[in-house]
C-alpha cells in the first residue's frame, strides 16, 4: 500500500475515488450521488447522519444522496464509488424493480459485504494499472456493484412525489427549486430569488426544502457548486481560474480555500489524481464524488 496515494476516475454515471493516506478527514458535507465507501484497510472513524460508527477493514459505509457525512482515519486505504441517481434508477428499472423514477435509499449505514469488498479490491487495482481494455473493466465493475446494492443494500421505492427532471430524480415539490439551482449555480442567488422559482413565500421554502432534503438551500447550492468544481477539473482542461468563474467564486483564492476545506487538496493537486480513462473536454461530464484527504500527495 502506497501510504500517500490519492486517484480518481470519472465516467459517465459515476466516479471512483481511491484514497491511502497516513491521516486522512472528511469535513461534513454532502453529494448528489449514491456512494459506497469500502475501507480496504486500517479503520475509518464516521458520522453519517446522527450514527457515530468505527468502519473496520472489509467493510462499507453506505451514504445515501445529500446525507450529511464526515469521517477520518489513520493509516487508513479506501475506496469511494459514487454512483448517479440517474444511473441508478435506470438499473432499478432494467431489473424490473421500477417502471420510472423513485425514491432510492440505503437499506443500512454499513456492513460487511465480501462482493462489494472484492469489488472495490478490483477497481482499486484497476485504476492504478495501465492495461488495455482498463476502462471497459472499471465500467464492468461499476456495472457488477450497481447490481449488488439493488439486490442487498437498496431499497426502492415508487412514490408519486418523485419526478425525473434535469437533476434526476427529485421530489415533485422541490423540482423548480432544484433545477433553477442547477441552472443558475455560476452567479450569485439568494434564498429569495430560489424560493420565487418554486412559488412559495422564502419561509415556507426554507423549511420545506430542509424537511425534504435534510440539508439548508445554502448547503445544497454550496455543495453542488464544489461538486461541478470536481467535475470541471477531471473531466476537462480548462484554467482553475476559469473553472472558479463558472462555479460561482469571484475569486480563484477564494475558490481554493473553499476546494480545499472540503478536499483536503487544493483544485491542482486534486486534478493531478486524475488517472487515465477519464475524459477530457471542454465541457463537463456530470456527477463526482467528494471527500477530504489530509496528507495525500499534493
Amino acid at each position: 500500500m502506497n501510504r500517500n496515494a490519492h486517484r480518481i476516475v470519472t465516467q459517465a454515471g459515476f466516479v471512483a475515488r481511491y484514497t491511502s493516506a497516513v491521516h486522512c478527514e472528511f469535513e461534513s458535507h454532502c453529494h448528489p450521488n449514491l456512494t459506497v465507501t469500502t475501507v480496504l484497510s486500517g479503520v475509518l472513524e464516521a458520522e453519517i447522519g446522527s450514527a457515530k460508527l468505527a468502519v473496520n477493514s472489509g467493510q462499507s459505509v453506505f451514504t445515501d444522496r445529500l446525507q450529511t457525512h464526515s469521517a477520518r482515519g489513520i493509516d487508513v486505504e479506501f475506496l469511494s464509488v459514487g454512483v448517479s441517481a440517474a444511473v441508478m434508477n435506470a438499473a432499478a428499472a432494467e431489473s424490473g424493480l421500477i417502471s420510472s423514477g423513485a425514491g432510492i435509499a440505503f437499506r443500512h449505514v454499513v456492513a460487511r459485504d465480501k462482493t462489494v469488498y472484492d469489488i472495490a479490491r478490483g477497481l482499486a487495482a484497476e485504476m492504478e494499472t495501465e492495461e488495455p481494455g482498463r476502462e471497459a473493466m472499471l465500467e464492468a465493475l461499476v456495472s457488477q456493484l450497481v447490481i449488488v446494492l439493488l439486490r442487498s443494500h437498496l431499497l426502492v421505492r415508487k412514490s408519486p412525489l418523485i419526478e425525473l427532471s434535469r437533476a434526476g430524480p427529485v421530489d415533485r415539490r422541490l423540482r423548480r427549486a432544484i433545477e433553477f439551482m442547477h441552472d443558475n449555480y455560476s452567479r450569485e442567488i439568494g434564498i429569495g430569488e430560489i424560493a420565487q422559482a418554486a412559488y412559495v413565500s422564502e419561509y415556507h421554502f426554507a423549511r420545506l426544502f430542509k424537511r425534504i432534503t435534510g440539508v439548508t438551500p445554502h448547503t445544497y447550492l454550496a455543495n453542488l457548486r464544489l461538486e461541478r468544481a470536481r467535475e470541471l477539473l477531471i473531466t476537462t482542461a480548462r484554467p482553475i481560474s476559469e473553472i472558479a468563474g463558472m462555479v460561482g467564486y469571484q475569486s480563484q483564492s477564494h475558490f481554493t480555500k473553499a476546494f480545499k476545506a472540503i478536499t483536503g487538496l487544493t483544485p491542482r493537486g486534486y486534478r493531478e489524481g486524475k488517472c487515465a480513462g477519464s475524459s477530457i473536454s471542454g465541457d463537463y461530464v456530470p456527477e463526482v464524488t467528494s471527500g477530504h484527504t489530509v496528507g495525500s500527495r499534493e
